[in-house]
């Protein structure tokens, strides 16, 4: 490659690729914060508090990587934990938890719609939700809305 054609600005291709990634890159990284309010306010909404062991059971995982993520929720203000205590959504964590919420049963009942096992729905989802666009999820919803039965 020659010098000249190394200078040559990227491409409209390019700067869309690298736009999608970069997309990927931030859900990825919201994806467990998400993942542990929407849990967080299932169990209080089942048991009435949410124990760290409790989260630990759930995503199947150790409770010092619960206690790590809870004090990453903590310094982003989605959640309130003491020592010895149950864990708390602030107004800020219990917002994230409903739109979650609300995301993920769009998403399962779109699949649902298409012809797609509602346990098995339920469980792609919960990957389809963290990436999907606000756009795709408008037209979701508008194809529900147009096909109720």
């Amino acid at each position: 490659m020659s010098n000249t054609q190394s200078q040559q600005p990227l491409d409209t291709d390019t700067s869309v690729s690298a736009e999608k990634f970069e997309r990927i890159r931030r859900a990825h990284q919201s994806e467990v914060a998400e993942d542990y309010v929407e849990m967080i306010a299932e169990l209080i909404a089942e048991t009435g508090e949410a124990r760290s062991v409790d989260l630990a059971a759930r995503f199947g995982v150790t409770s010092p990587t619960v206690n790590a993520t809870i004090q990453r929720l903590q310094r982003e203000g989605l959640v309130e934990s003491r020592p010895y205590r149950s864990i708390f959504l602030t107004d800020a964590g219990r917002d994230l938890a409903s739109a979650c919420k609300a995301r993920h049963q769009l998403v399962a009942s779109f699949l649902e719609a298409l012809g797609v096992e509602a346990q098995q729905a339920d469980a792609d989802a919960e990957g389809m939700e963290h990436h999907i666009s606000e756009e795709t999820l408008a037209v979701f919803a508008k194809f529900l809305d147009q096909n109720k039965a």
